[in-house]
């Protein structure tokens, strides 16, 4: 077994990275720009920002089953000039690989079966053993300190 890792849809923010700072705000959403390294990861590139570059933060719904008590939303930030990551099936990308993950996984009902805090670099084993279990749908990556959503593992389209 092993996993894919889904970035947000870069489709789903265009709309957003073209309002000015006013719309924004409309919006409950902010213009930010990186302060430090490792500090504004994209949802959708799977990179962190560099100092300096652009970001909106926005809050972005990742399970939105009505029928589940476990909806959620929260912040994410995504980068001005983000290209969609498309990684490759069993990698884990160095944004997840550097930060201590809060994993939760995800039955077909949208009811959470499981989850573990573990550090990036140890992630990879959790996928795989918990996308073993034919019961388990999906599993949400969030920045454990934080608590914000940072990306999806699932099997790959292939099983």
């Amino acid at each position: 077994m092993t996993f894919r890792i889904t970035p947000l849809p870069l489709s789903s923010f265009q709309s957003w990275l073209a309002l000015d700072d006013a719309a924004l705000a409309e919006r409950g959403a902010r213009r930010m720009f990186a302060q430090t390294p490792n500090s504004a990861p994209c949802r959708v590139s799977l990179i962190d920002a560099e100092p300096g570059e652009g970001l909106i933060l926005l809050n972005h719904a990742h399970v939105t089953a009505t029928t589940s008590p476990f909806r959620a939303t929260g912040p994410i930030f995504i980068r001005e000039n983000a290209v969609e990551a498309a990684p490759a099936v069993g990698v884990l990308p160095v944004l997840l690989q550097i930060r201590l993950l809060s994993l939760r996984a995800y039955g077909h009902d949208w009811m959470m079966t499981d989850a573990e805090v573990v550090e990036g670099a140890a992630a990879a084993a959790w996928l795989d053993e918990r996308l073993a279990d034919p019961l388990v749908r999906t599993i949400h990556i969030h920045a454990a300190r934080r608590g914000c959503y940072l990306a999806a593992a699932s099997r790959p389209a292939s099983d």
